[in-house]
């Protein structure tokens, strides 16, 4: 069965940086788009970062010039770039997959990861 693992959050000061990992492993077909989603205490999970196959990038409004998504794609790994964080962005941040597996190579579904802490203060 496939598995998503995030990697990489913690604690950072205000106008630091920090680097999440997403790790996709076990029975994996082929991923067609990797993205970065967060959930904010008290808010619905919004997407923060996408990048699908054709490495055409996408950005929610309040992170574009700031945060990088990238992609490996022979590692089956992503990871998104954070600068000049802010407070606002401390949240829950996931890794979610979209992705067919071996066992049904014509069916592309979500897989999430089960998220890593990023908090911003001083």
């Amino acid at each position: 069965q496939a598995r998503i693992v995030e990697s990489g959050g913690g604690l950072v000061q205000p106008g630091e940086s920090l680097t999440l990992s997403c790790l996709a492993s076990g029975s994996i077909g082929t991923i067609y788009a990797m993205s970065w989603y967060r959930q904010a205490p008290g808010k619905q999970r919004e997407l923060v970062a996408a990048m699908p196959h054709d490495n055409r990038t996408r950005y929610a409004d309040s992170v574009k010039g700031r945060f990088t998504i990238s992609r490996i794609n022979a590692k089956n790994t992503a990871y998104l770039q954070m600068n000049q964080m802010k407070p606002e962005d401390t949240a829950v941040y996931y890794c979610n997959a979209q992705m067919t597996s071996p066992e049904a190579p014509r069916r592309i579904a979500d897989y999430w990861g089960k998220g890593t802490l990023v908090t911003v203060s001083s």
